[in-house]
């Protein structure tokens, strides 16, 4: 068997034969926030790297806030050395880059697996999850679907403009789902899709959603959860630039306009023994509903996970498919947690609560702590919409309400670990009030 470190080179210098133009190579990393940071290598001092020499970032790259800076929580940042910390090439991940000026690649890289992980990065968090999981004979299968807008790529005063329709050249501003739209955007459609391709990213089906200029693309179902999150991750960069590429803006923010639907990220969930059968079917659908139960149980202590910004706020509750309260239901899209129509083998839960621009390590790390707690508490669900439609709990709707449930959750603290949820919580705390030291225009208006 070839060892960790001779797979990683053959991966490198295959991928310097296939693509002998790239000189240099992102090796990248998603914090908190879910943006992507890293460095820039050498194609040559990557193999370096995979043959087993170090790599190290700054640790507290992890904990940079919405807009790139560095909030004092506890003594990191500011009262700690800013220390590096080992991060590891992520094994199948070294792919081209087709949406850059030249040609280049990238890599994903993490401290999970590392001597000492970093506690609070997103993927080691999802990774922990996972592990305590695999040890309970428990298996996930997972898939994404993720939502987002096309704007045209010029911005007007600061504020985006809907996309333009490539045919008529005309605003696509009118709300809705009809097929045409996949035609007359496809050529931009066509490259996200063979982008993420590229990038290994199992694409499957792609719809016009109701917003103008919205769209979704959905993922393969996917048996390691790790690979699910990655690829979500990925997407959402390729997606930003291939778009930019073709004229156009692509966002994944939440709620870009008050009067359209908001962009949300749907996680389908399954659990497996090591024999394959699916543990939600089992008793004549009872784990099923004990899962549920754990989910809409710890749901309101996630919401700073689930709405990691202001504007991911501004979703909930909106006139199309946006759950105001802990909810369930079997094919009902109005609840937060949804039980497609499936065959036992597939029965699975679909979490529709999460904005399009969470971080999807830490929405799938949230909900198999529900599924897990839920497994383990054996509760009855409250009653599904289908037979109450006034059926559900309330949760947080405000970022600072939010960050106090979720701090204080024992059973989160346990399983997410207590590091993470200080650190994310403060993380979160700190951006919130920094988005509110700016004085808006419509302030004036109303109080001077």
């Amino acid at each position: 068997m070839k060892s960790h470190s001779s797979t990683l080179l053959a991966e490198v210098r295959s991928f310097r034969q296939n693509h002998p133009d790239v000189r240099y190579v992102d090796l990248i990393a998603l914090d908190i926030p879910g943006h992507f940071y890293g460095k820039r290598y050498p194609v040559e001092m990557l193999e370096k790297v995979a043959a087993g020499g170090p790599l190290k970032l700054p640790q507290n790259a992890v904990l940079l806030g919405a807009q790139g800076g560095l909030f004092k929580i506890g003594d990191y940042c500011f009262n700690d050395g800013d220390p590096d910390a080992n991060r590891r090439l992520v094994p199948g991940t070294l792919k081209p880059v087709s949406w850059e000026s030249q040609p280049m690649g990238q890599m994903l890289i993490t401290s999970d697996g590392t001597e000492a992980p970093i506690e609070f990065e997103p993927r080691e968090v999802l990774a922990k999850a996972l592990e305590r999981l695999q040890h309970k004979g428990i298996h996930p299968v997972v898939a994404f679907e993720l939502e987002f807008y096309l704007f045209d790529k010029k911005l007007d005063n600061g504020l985006p403009q809907f996309a333009r329709d490539p045919l008529s050249d005309d605003a696509d501003d009118q709300p809705n789902l009809h097929i045409e739209r996949l035609s007359r955007f496809s050529e931009v459609l066509d490259d996200m899709a063979q982008t993420a391709k590229a990038q290994g990213i199992d694409i499957t089906v792609i719809t016009a959603e109701i917003g103008p200029g919205q769209f979704e693309i959905n993922f393969g179902h996917c048996d390691d959860g790790l690979r699910a999150a990655d690829w979500a991750a990925l997407f959402c960069r390729s997606t930003r630039g291939v778009a930019l590429k073709h004229g156009y803006r692509a966002s994944f923010m939440a709620k870009p306009y008050l009067q359209f639907p908001g962009s949300g990220m749907h996680v389908h969930v399954s659990l497996y023994d090591a024999a394959g059968n699916n543990l939600l079917a089992a008793h004549q659908q009872q784990a099923l509903r004990h899962a549920v139960a754990g989910c809409l149980e710890l749901l309101p202590h996630c919401m700073p996970i689930f709405s990691p910004n202001h504007n991911a706020f501004r979703r909930l509750g909106g006139a199309v498919n946006a759950a105001t309260r802990a909810s369930w239901g079997f094919e009902d899209r109005d609840a937060c947690v949804r039980i497609p129509e499936s065959d036992p083998r597939n029965l699975r839960i679909e979490h529709r609560l999460a904005s399009a621009d969470a971080n999807p390590y830490l929405v799938l790390a949230a909900i198999l702590v529900g599924l897990e707690h839920g497994l383990e508490a054996k509760r009855e669900p409250i009653a599904p919409l289908n037979e109450d439609r006034s059926s559900g709990t309330d949760f947080p709707v405000e970022m600072l309400d939010a960050v106090r449930a979720m701090q204080q959750q024992p059973l989160l603290r346990d399983k997410l670990g207590a590091e993470f949820v200080d650190v994310y919580c403060e993380n979160k705390r700190q951006d919130h009030l920094a988005f509110q030291q700016e004085i808006h225009a419509r302030e004036y208006r109303w109080f001077l």
